[in-house]
């Protein structure tokens, strides 16, 4: 009998006609169908695996935060019973359930408590699993007793330069009952033999591979050497001697010992290595419990002072609560304008552990520039439709602060699990994207450099350019998987992530409040109209008074508050200070030029439109707006104040109520009157004699008093005969007298 005839079905039968020649032709057909029938039922039916993975298999991925300590096992049960209730599938598929074990270093690792361990092993390992797949996933390395929990899933997933092992580390006694619950997890599973468990939890074990006529084995020494006495091995390959502990790296583990079904360095490749499109894969959306969350605002420009004042405000908040903070809601209204800051903000949320806080961006305005690498950073994005993701903003980035921007989200990428080269392409315009697709339908989104980086670049065809420059609508960030949902207000975002209580808020000191308050637009735009208004009463009434006091206190507030935040600096407040004493020059010192009167006033209006703005001179088209707004509030702030002053001038004092408070207008003849510093209307006709030229102002003598004088445009010699012909106010018209002209 021919070793596949046992697979053989009982009525596949053939009745050979007499004849060698036909004897020989039908065993040859019986042999050709006997290997047919073979392959088909040895192969794997990789249309059922797909259907099974790709279009109903049901897979969701909790994150195990390590060490396993305090009450930890008990909530990572209770997240992944809600989990598996959640993964309930009509059709019976058989759901996957991803645990993604992640430590902030190997220190935390290690420190993981081995009753907590042993518990999670335990509930991983029980019948209640059976109709689960569940697939312990390693980014990282894990060593101390979490290495309990992995060894009770049905299945790893490695990163191959991840470590897997030393279980047993920084224990200074090892006992039975140790010893008896690794073997006892490990020959529920078999993911690893019994014998390697031990290596890697007990020093005093030496394990070995022994290569026997039955296959392969993992046995402890004394095994070993009955196998030795016996005959029965053939080779012997030790894995670790007594007096150390089994430490596997994930290429080790996959290619030389195959204890490892996959290789895989991020989520992506996770899901190749499970078959699962893009998408597929999703999070534990609660974290096993209620919502405790908590608002965190990003708007106006983003500054250090912003910045440093939101991180510290989110590090109190998540560590005062008592009951703890899992939900941060970050808020983003923002043109960018501080890359370092905005990345300060984004490596700050990218730290915080999944397993332990949820972090969720909402845009429902802008997140322009670099203010959109802190809503990438989050766990996850909601915008409104017709916000504005990245694209131009408040600064424009050089050269230079590129290759430090890509480098600064490689590192969050890699944390993440996400590809960087669309959040680049958010604030570098000049990064070319393109759409990229495998044979199994997934698609993403490279530049030319991370294409080079994956496992295999060539599986991945590229397809049409993706234009980012102007950035991203809600809907194309949805399109693009940048954004998990689209939501038109907090409200829907409550709704969507079932959060019953409102966001509250971190509320700013009063300082923070003020200087916000204090730079918006409509406060600015106050500001600079008040100022005007009391600076043109001023100068029309001179005299230091309360008009100079009052715009010299607008002008000093909004220039402070602007240079608070981020907006002005002392370039800024330097072009004020020169235009003002231009200004004074020009009326004091060397009147009717205009050289000094027209810069200085140049100056002041650039000094304003400037403290507005974080640019200087607007390059791309966001700058361009914000340009034309600082010119139109300061603009509009001087034409106001000019047509409130009129206003006020001609109708505020015939108002019943403020014609108690103000002065009468008086009419022209008691004006002139008043304006007289000495009265010379009784000089009219007299004659006298001029003492200087008149061209056409000079003086002349009237008996014995000497007057200012003016002719009515002739030029008059000195020594001349005149006549006063008029007098109005301080001023004295005469005219030459004929005769004299005469002669």
């Amino acid at each position: 009998m021919y070793p596949f005839q046992k697979n053989r079905p009982a009525d596949l039968r053939c009745e050979v006609p007499k004849g060698k020649a036909w004897r020989r032709f039908s065993r040859i057909v019986l042999s050709l169908s006997a290997l047919v029938l073979l392959a088909a039922d040895d192969a794997p039916d990789h249309r059922a695996d797909e259907g099974a993975t790709t279009a109903t298999a049901v897979a969701r991925l909790i994150p195990v935060s390590l060490p396993i300590t305090g009450n930890a096992d008990t909530n990572l049960k209770r997240m992944i019973d809600q989990a598996i209730e959640s993964m309930a599938n009509q059709d019976g598929s058989r759901p996957i359930l991803i645990l993604e074990f992640r430590s902030s270093g190997t220190e935390g690792s290690e420190a993981s408590e081995f009753e907590r361990s042993l518990s999670v092993a335990r509930y991983l390992a029980s019948d209640r699993f059976s109709g689960v797949r569940t697939v312990a996933y390693l980014p990282r390395s894990v060593h101390g007793h979490a290495v309990l929990a992995v060894l009770a899933c049905e299945e790893i997933i490695i990163a191959a330069d991840a470590e897997l092992g030393r279980a047993g580390v920084g224990e200074a006694h090892v006992d039975e009952a140790m010893r008896s619950s690794y073997r006892e997890i490990a020959e529920r599973r078999r993911t690893i033999p019994p014998a390697v468990a031990l290596g890697m939890l007990d020093k005093e074990f030496a394990v070995s591979r022994v290569q026997t006529l039955d296959g392969v084995r993992y046995v402890l020494s004394d095994e070993l050497k009955s196998l030795q006495e016996g005959g029965a091995a053939t080779s012997v390959d030790a894995i670790v001697a007594a007096g150390d502990l089994i430490n596997f790296t994930g290429s080790a583990l996959r290619l030389e010992y195959g204890f490892a079904s996959h290789l895989a360095s991020d989520r992506n490749e996770l899901l190749a290595a499970l078959e699962l499109r893009s998408g597929a894969l999703e999070q534990d959306p609660s974290l096993g419990g209620e919502w405790h969350p908590i608002r965190v605002d990003v708007n106006g420009v983003i500054n250090s002072q912003n910045i440093n004042w939101l991180l510290k405000s989110t590090k109190q908040q998540l560590g005062s609560k008592p009951d703890g903070i899992n939900f941060i809601c970050i808020t983003i209204d923002s043109p960018g304008g501080s890359l370092i800051d905005s990345l300060r903000m984004a490596n700050y949320l990218a730290s915080l552990d999944p397993a332990q806080v949820r972090t969720v961006a909402f845009v429902e305005s802008q997140a322009r520039g670099d203010a959109a690498l802190i809503a990438w950073a989050c766990d996850q994005l909601v915008i409104k439709e017709d916000a504005i993701l990245g694209g131009p903003g408040a600064v424009n980035f050089g050269v230079r602060e590129i290759p430090e921007l890509k480098q600064a989200l490689q590192s969050i990428a890699r944390d993440r699990q996400r590809d960087w080269s669309l959040a680049v392409a958010l604030v570098d315009s000049k990064l070319e994207i393109y759409r990229y697709t495998n044979s199994r339908g997934d698609t993403r989104y490279f530049s030319e450099e991370e294409l080079a980086q994956q496992a295999d670049p060539t599986q991945w065809t590229r397809g049409d350019a993706v234009d980012v420059a102007q950035g991203l609508s809600g809907h194309e960030a949805s399109s693009l998987h940048l954004a998990r949902h689209v939501a038109g207000s907090l409200a829907e975002l409550r709704q969507l992530y079932q959060i019953e209580d409102e966001l509250e808020g971190v509320e700013p000191n009063w300082a923070h409040l003020a200087i916000q308050q204090l730079s918006s637009p409509q406060i600015a735009g106050t500001l600079l109209f008040i100022a005007w208004f009391a600076l043109i009463i001023e100068v029309s009434q001179p005299g230091i008074g309360v008009g100079g006091f009052v715009s010299a206190l607008c002008f000093i507030l909004f220039f402070w508050s602007n240079f608070l935040n981020g907006t002005a600096a002392w370039l800024e407040g330097l072009l004020f200070v020169a235009g003002v004493i231009s200004l004074v020059v020009e009326i004091f010192v060397l009147p009717g030029f205009g050289i000094f009167g027209f810069g200085g006033a140049c100056l002041v209006v650039a000094s304003l439109v400037l403290a507005s703005q974080t640019f200087i001179v607007p390059r791309n088209s966001y700058q361009f707006e914000q340009f034309a707004n600082s010119l139109m509030m300061v603009a509009a702030g001087l034409v106001g104040a000019f047509v409130s002053l009129l206003t006020v001038r001609r109708y505020l004092p015939d108002a019943p109520i403020f014609k108690r408070l103000m002065l009468a207008r008086p009419d022209g003849e008691e004006l002139q009157e008043r304006e007289l510093l000495a009265d010379y209307r009784h000089l009219l006709g007299k004659r006298g004699q001029t003492l200087t030229q008149l061209t056409p102002s000079g003086k002349a003598r009237f008996g014995d008093l000497d007057v200012d004088v003016i002719s009515d445009g002739e030029v008059v010699p000195r020594g001349s005969k005149v006549v006063v012909a008029e007098v109005r106010g301080n001023r004295v018209l005469v005219q030459t007298i004929e005769e004299d002209a005469r002669v």
